[in-house]
């Protein structure tokens, strides 16, 4: 016969063991709720989702898994910056490849916008034809500032960087700058013959980038020019947006490898071998907008053996107006003539 206390003891815990089942069967209640919600919440998010991609790619019913779908909604930044890249290139063409942007100001005062920005192409070893340019038509100092000030004309040695970075070719350079200030150096163009078409891309990137200017001039550091005849003839062409001067050529195609004038994408230019029409590279003019142009697409814009015929490469299949004047024809000096060798 059990006693009164075993069966008390007996009574309190099959109390506690009730109360220890009511308690876990709550839990898993719960347990249970909290699930299945966040299993409805996770289904719902997947209609939303495969409904918003179907809305994006208006494909109907998709295959594409979740995983794909929220990583086509997590480009949606890209696209709208995509977009806005987008419109601002159709504006850019509508407006002649040029982009909006407002001129420098100095406190209230605008600055004064070039008429010409002249790159004289140059290279190591050539400072005795830099100072005969200095003396001859550039000038330095005061006389380069005044060139700027008075006749809108801006002037500068354009030059790369040695292919041993900061040796003796790139001081010496730093040196004559340091005293003269005149020169452009290509940080981003290693300085060699053959790779002149580059440096002439860049050299329009670049300058229309730094300089407003309403045309764009390459010139060769052997050339003589005549800044008051060669401003006089672009202010005639300042009602035309896109246009390429300087004196037009065509010529043969050397497809041989050791001659001269070599061209390794002769194949290109068909059977007879002959380049298109363009302007002669001692010195050709183009208008920002085509300078805008070149700065835009440089990465894309193809480069042939020849600066030159580069250049007429990159505007052969554009709006652009074609002017093959003699007084920019360099070999020969005549009466008004803008350009002679030195």
């Amino acid at each position: 016969m059990r006693s009164k206390g075993s069966s008390n003891r007996l009574s309190g815990m099959v109390t506690r063991s009730w109360i220890l089942n009511l308690m876990l069967s709550m839990f898993a209640a719960f347990a249970t709720i909290y699930v299945a919600g966040r299993l409805w919440q996770d289904s719902q998010s997947r209609v939303y989702l495969m409904k918003d991609l179907d809305r994006i790619t208006g494909q109907g019913q998709s295959a594409i898994s979740v995983d794909d779908t929220l990583k086509i909604i997590g480009c949606r930044e890209h696209h709208k910056k995509l977009s806005a890249l987008e419109m601002e290139l159709a504006t850019a063409q509508q407006e002649g490849f040029v982009s909006k942007h407002s001129r420098e100001t100095s406190g209230n005062k605008s600055k004064k916008r070039p008429l010409l920005v002249i790159g004289v192409f140059t290279a190591f070893g050539h400072k005795n034809n830099r100072d005969a340019i200095r003396k001859a038509w550039m000038g330095t100092g005061e006389a380069l500032k005044k060139m700027e000030d008075d006749k809108d004309v801006v002037a500068r040695f354009v030059i790369g960087k040695s292919s041993n970075r900061e040796d003796s070719l790139d001081k010496g350079i730093d040196t004559e700058n340091s005293q003269s200030n005149d020169f452009l150096v290509l940080e981003d163009h290693v300085e060699t013959p053959e790779e002149t078409p580059k440096k002439a891309k860049l050299f329009f990137a670049y300058a229309a980038e730094k300089w407003d200017a309403e045309f764009y001039a390459k010139v060769n550091d052997d050339i003589y020019v005549n800044i008051d005849a060669l401003a006089a003839a672009l202010v005639a062409h300042l009602d035309k947006p896109r246009i390429y001067i300087g004196c037009m050529k065509s010529g043969e195609v050397f497809s041989e490898q050791g001659q001269k004038w070599y061209e390794p994408d002769w194949w290109k230019f068909g059977d007879k071998k002959s380049y298109f029409r363009h302007a002669s590279s001692e010195m050709y003019v183009i208008s920002q907008a085509l300078a805008k142009f070149i700065s835009i697409n440089r990465y894309i814009l193809r480069t042939y053996a020849h600066d030159d015929v580069s250049a007429g490469s990159w505007f052969i299949g554009l709006d652009v107006k074609h002017v093959d004047d003699s007084k920019f024809c360099c070999s020969s000096w005549s009466s008004g003539a803008i350009c002679a060798g030195v």
